[in-house]
């Protein structure tokens, strides 16, 4: 008899270590699904259809947002991203658990959606130690990581609409915490 399986969404701000633990998770549980984004933009180099992004054109999109097949999606910086329904429900029919990397609006469409989903938000131990990593990555402008910083504030707002707030202050610490809150579900 094979189990149902769950939809499980992660979110929280940018370089809160969101991806990282992730990674992490995955490659010691490696049963875990990881649902793949669809997106408008082109490929980066080394990028596959499938693997890192399912690539579509604006209009293979738009068609998609018209005929409800996208669990989630948003517009940033000119192009569409989001979660297409088929294949996260598809494993999860297979009794697989599905984790989601979204940010907070599509986490707030997946409850709309799909409101079974456990919905985890990673935060960081304080505003100024998240700070500090966006500095220490060395990628972005005074007001990229302004605008970062705002975005953050309104994200660690919303931080009590979801199941289960892990605070990433450890790595290997947080690891173990989502690991086990992931497979408990």
């Amino acid at each position: 008899m094979t189990s149902t399986g769950k939809l499980i969404v992660l979110t929280g701000p940018s370089g809160v270590g969101k991806g990282t633990l992730l990674q992490r998770l995955l490659h010691e549980c490696p049963d875990l699904f990881l649902a793949v984004s669809a997106t408008t933009r082109s490929p980066r180099a080394g990028e596959i259809d499938g693997k890192h992004y399912y690539f579509l054109t604006r209009e293979q999109f738009q068609e998609r947002i018209k005929q409800n097949q996208l669990l989630e999606w948003a517009e940033y910086a000119g192009n569409f991203y989001g979660t297409l329904h088929q294949p996260v429900s598809r494993a999860i029919e297979q009794g697989q658990k599905v984790i989601l990397e979204i940010e907070l609006a599509g986490a707030r469409q997946i409850r709309a959606k799909a409101p079974n989903a456990f919905q985890i938000f990673v935060s960081p131990p304080s505003l100024a130690d998240l700070e500090a990593r966006i500095r220490g990555r060395g990628q972005d402008s005074e007001v990229a990581i302004a605008r970062r910083l705002d975005q953050a504030k309104i994200e660690l707002a919303a931080a009590h609409e979801f199941d289960f707030q892990l605070v990433n202050d450890d790595l290997d610490s947080a690891l173990q915490t989502l690991k086990a809150k992931v497979l408990s579900l």
